[in-house]
């Protein structure tokens, strides 16, 4: 039996890749969330317990948010000439205008934490300078801190006009709730979310002690909710992305330093999760395959290929939905439906047992409840493919131009062609001890489907689509963009090395 996912009139993409992957929740986001969810399961972090749905009860932080991103008048008040009593006076009066009154009408705490107005302006500004998007026009309430600690960490929250709160799940769509179902199923889960929590939460740092200053006593939404829906109970991407996040914590940089790869790794390792199921739906047993342009003042013959490989995987998901679809045709079951006295009335109940859809009674669909098992099919595929072009459609797009994995820099089309940011974080995830460059150019392929050199591309060679000297060529494009992030030393012509620069010494 297939689980109902509630709040959708059909589910095709959801038995594909989950409740749910979205395009507009990219990576940054979309670890915010996990984080939400893993500060509610502290206690018992990254661990699922058969028969038991993980649930959480994410923080608000109504009156942190308020004063970071609803508080325009602060700087102006400071500047004023006048005494600190009467800037406090003058700002708690301004405030007050737009106060939700959601926890943050009475903000008096304040006085009682800052020697003077100048030092909360400060604090204000320090924290604000560090948030994500802050120079987004995203609502005040969608806006977010860096995660210092567990008190800087909330849910998306929308506001209405009558001073009513909800969850908003455009930001956090739950993306974040899938990312900690497969962590937790991961083999390696329990080890990482002690990782996580021991260096994530820490009340005592001195970040998380500011935003808890300006915060005070945490606020909570009022009821535990439960995660979404995952329909893989394990999964080597899974294992993957695991792996990767304990060594990027394994690592010799601070946390907040770290931060920073395990967004990237994140957003990476989600986007191969969402083609490798995309493949395995249209029953692609070959990997996936990500042929990279390293860009370079000339252009290349690699830049094609890397197009065409983009363009590849950015049709991928559209056949997943429309084979998942029309794969019931296959099932013993649809065969018995059409043999069947009523043939129209039981396709038309596998297909509401397989896909919530059509509904019992017709619902918006009333031709439905006439059409043939084939019109039923050709409908649904209809309906699933307008959906998925929506958002799940634009999740490889979205995702990859994030991550910095696609480009279109000197180029009409997108295609892969990783920036630096991604090539700092593979280093960073892949490079235990030095190692050699073409090894290097090995695991990026084995472990995330990275075609950079001609090792890696030998199919391409020998399929005639491109001369081994292009690849070899792109291979040297690579070697020499990190050298210049002084990622890999030259011994000789023939012989060069990848160097993490966040391990310790011993090992390198």
């Amino acid at each position: 039996m297939r689980q109902v996912i509630e709040g959708v009139d059909f589910a095709v993409d959801e038995h594909i890749w989950g409740h749910r992957l979205y395009d507009e929740q990219l990576p940054h986001l979309a670890v915010l969330e996990f984080l939400v969810v893993l500060g509610s399961n502290a206690d018992k972090p990254l661990r699922e317990v058969a028969g038991q749905k993980i649930r959480y009860r994410p923080q608000r932080q109504i009156r942190l948010r308020g004063l970071l991103f609803n508080n325009p008048y602060v700087e102006a008040v400071r500047e004023r000439s006048i005494s600190d009593e009467d800037k406090w006076a003058l700002w708690v009066e301004r405030f007050a205008v737009d106060a939700d009154q959601l926890g943050d009408g009475d903000m008096s705490y304040l006085r009682t934490v800052f020697n003077s107005f100048d030092d909360f302006a400060k604090a204000i500004e320090l924290l604000r300078s560090s948030s994500f998007e802050a120079k987004s026009n995203k609502r005040w309430s969608s806006k977010f801190v860096f995660p210092f600690g567990p008190d800087a960490m909330y849910e998306d929250l929308r506001v209405d006009a009558d001073g009513g709160a909800s969850n908003d799940r455009r930001f956090f769509a739950r993306s974040g709730e899938l990312l900690y179902l497969m962590l937790c199923r991961a083999k390696r889960g329990p080890e990482l979310g002690d990782q996580l929590v021991k260096r994530l939460f820490d009340a005592s740092a001195p970040m998380n002690r500011l935003v808890k200053a300006l915060q005070g006593k945490p606020q909570h939404a009022g009821d535990y909710r439960d995660v979404g829906y995952l329909p893989h109970a394990n999964h080597p991407r899974f294992d993957r992305l695991c792996d990767d996040w304990l060594a990027i914590l394994s690592r010799d940089m601070p946390v907040y330093d770290a931060l920073e790869h395990l967004i990237t790794s994140a957003g990476l390792n989600l986007l191969l999760y969402f083609l490798e199921c995309g493949k395995d739906q249209v029953g692609d047993a070959e990997p996936v395959e990500i042929i990279c342009e390293i860009v370079s003042r000339e252009r290349t013959k690699v830049r094609a290929l890397s197009g065409d490989s983009y363009q590849y995987n950015q049709a991928l998901s559209l056949r997943a939905v429309r084979s998942s679809v029309e794969s019931i045709r296959l099932s013993d079951e649809w065969l018995a439906a059409t043999q069947s006295q009523d043939p129209n009335g039981e396709c038309a109940a596998l297909l509401r047992l397989w896909f919530q859809w059509p509904s019992a009674d017709g619902g918006n669909d009333g031709d439905s409840v006439n059409s043939t098992g084939d019109q039923l099919i050709r409908t649904l595929v209809d309906k699933a493919e307008s959906r998925h072009e929506q958002h799940f459609g634009k999740i490889h797009a979205a995702w990859s131009r994030a991550i910095g994995l696609s480009s279109r820099r000197l180029s009409r089309r997108t295609r892969y062609a990783p920036n630096d940011r991604l090539l700092k974080t593979l280093v960073v995830a892949i490079v235990d001890e030095r190692m050699q460059f073409d090894e290097f150019l090995s695991e990026a392929r084995k472990r995330y489907g990275l075609v950079i050199g001609d090792a890696e591309g030998i199919r391409l060679v020998t399929e005639k689509l491109v001369d081994q000297e292009a690849l070899s060529e792109n291979r040297s494009n690579l070697e020499a963009r990190l050298v210049g992030l002084g990622l890999v030393r030259r011994l000789s012509d023939s012989c060069s090395f990848v160097e993490n620069p966040f391990v310790d010494d011993g090992a390198a």
